[in-house]
């Protein structure tokens, strides 16, 4: 038994029901996990605003989802796995890069592998990335802009994981064509 609940537009705490109204409007549809999220205000409008805000760095719409893919499956948040693998494929991505991605496997394009590797050496080394990690990933045409937006979206997606994963929150219908198992 949950003791989390599933809040809507009418059941969520004041302060949260806005930012569920831009979801559900966004979405066309309230995953279950922003239902869930709603029991903290703050947690949902702070995830939302640092999400946000990644969408708005210098790294393209791809390279957000290879931080985004990376972060969700380091940290086997299934439904963010499968939010994002639907995202990957709205955007193009090839079923390559994506099996790559799920699997934890050297991508097949070296910049966006260079991007999946100092994502994980972010998460790794909790922001203290060595110094060679960090020239291999400005090698790879990145400037240092870049890193900082890797730790934002790197914090946006913790937050989001570890709060996916705390509630249970599970895969909604729409999501379940993108279901994950992580690698034994």
């Amino acid at each position: 038994m949950s003791v989390f609940t599933t809040h809507t537009v009418e059941t969520a705490p004041a302060a949260a029901r806005r930012a569920i109204e831009g979801v559900r409007g966004r979405f066309g549809w309230l995953p279950t996990s922003v239902g869930l999220l709603a029991d903290s205000p703050q947690l949902l409008t702070g995830f939302l605003a640092a999400s946000a805000g990644f969408e708005q760095t210098d790294l393209a719409p791809l390279e957000r989802e290879v931080v985004i893919l990376t972060v969700s499956t380091t940290n086997e948040c299934h439904f963010c796995v499968a939010l994002h693998t639907g995202k990957l494929t709205q955007l193009g991505a090839t079923a390559e890069l994506i099996t790559a991605l799920r699997a934890g496997s050297t991508l097949p394009e070296p910049r966006l592998e260079a991007l999946r590797r100092f994502t994980l050496a972010v998460l790794d080394h909790r922001g203290a990335v060595p110094d060679d990690e960090l020239d291999d990933f400005l090698a790879a045409g990145y400037q240092p802009r870049h890193a900082l937006d890797v730790v934002l979206g790197v914090g946006a997606y913790t937050m989001s994981t570890f709060a996916n994963r705390l509630t249970r929150a599970p895969l909604d219908p729409p999501l379940a064509v993108h279901a994950w198992t992580p690698a034994a």
